[in-house]
């Protein structure tokens, strides 16, 4: 299976999550990205399944996730559906 993002290096430290996504470091304080995240356990930060796609993290202890598109700022737009006449 093909991944949407490269995904790897994911660690907390001093309040900061830091990772490489697609070879571009990385790095977000987590009390602005994640409340729950930054009051985690430090077992509960180190537990954590990358997508297979690449599209996001997902701390299950703690059933929070975190969009990768959303690390790297990139914003989607709704899909416009074209109405039949």
């Amino acid at each position: 299976m093909s991944q949407h993002h490269q995904v790897e290096n994911i660690k907390i430290e001093a309040g900061m999550l830091s990772l490489l996504v697609d070879g571009k470091f990385i790095e977000h304080s987590l009390e602005t990205l994640s409340p729950l995240l930054a009051q985690a356990t430090s077992q509960e930060q180190s537990v954590f399944e990358i997508s297979p796609s690449g599209y996001g993290i997902h701390w299950p202890l703690i059933d929070e996730d975190i969009s990768v598109d959303g690390l790297l700022g990139i914003v989607h737009q709704p899909l416009q559906h074209k109405k039949s006449a």
